[in-house]
Formats: C-alpha cells, structure tokens, sequence
C-alpha cells in the first residue's frame, strides 16, 4: 500500500477528528455540524483515495474497492445531513420524514462498518503477505 505523507496524514486524521466532532455536534442540533462533517468527510475520504495498492492480491484488491464504497458513503452522510436540515428537495413534509431526515446516521454506521472491517482485514492480509516475501 502506497503510505501517506506527513502533509497528508495531519489531513486524514484532522478528517476523522472532524467527522466525529460534526456527528457529535449534530446530536446537539448545532448549525454548522453539516460543515464540519462535511469539510471532515472530504479530508478523510480524499486521502484515503490516495493510498493505493499496486500488488496482485485479489483480496486486498477487493477489500480496497469496499473502502472506497464506505469512503463515498460518508461523503453521502454529510449531503443528507444538510439535507436533514432543511427540506432542500423540496419533497412533502411526510416524505420528507420518511426517506430523508436523520437518515444520515445509517449511511453513517455502514460506512464506519464497513470502514472497520476493511482496515482490519487488509492489515492482517498485508502481513501475510509480508511474511510469504
């Protein structure tokens, strides 16, 4: 796996750091959460579109594929939490009950699943992998 700069560290862990703020900022129905956790999901999620992997694992290859799914199930979180703002689709108000408001909070527990699950698996096969060289 292609390892991140100094520069690009600080902004994949100051991502994170945002995100959990703006989510945590959202429970306490504060205005600028979206921003946060927007600006958060952005930093987070570019970097780790940086890191790449160039080997021939197949496994590794598609647990890299599934981090991206959750990567862009973040970036989904932050529109639907300014969508759960205010009604910006301009759906009714029972409608807009139904498919949209809150419903960043399950985008938000899959991607982080999703996110924990991948990150542990592609260590441990990156580590078999090293011990087979």
């Amino acid at each position: 796996m292609r390892q991140l700069n100094k520069i690009e560290t600080a902004i994949f862990l100051t991502g994170a750091l945002l995100m959990v703020i703006g989510a945590g900022a959202s429970l306490l129905q504060w205005a600028v959460a979206p921003y946060v956790f927007a600006v958060g999901a952005l930093g987070f999620a570019s970097m780790q579109m940086q890191q790449r992997y160039d080997g021939q694992n197949f496994t590794i290859r598609r647990l890299r594929r599934i981090m991206l799914l959750s990567d862009v199930l973040f970036l989904v979180s932050a529109v639907l939490m300014f969508a759960g703002q205010k009604n910006i689709f301009g759906l009714s108000q029972i409608t807009f009950l139904q498919y949209v408001y809150n419903k960043w909070v399950v985008t938000l527990l899959i991607a982080a699943i999703l996110q924990l699950y991948t990150t542990h698996r592609i260590g441990n096969e990156l580590e078999q992998e090293a011990k087979k060289r």
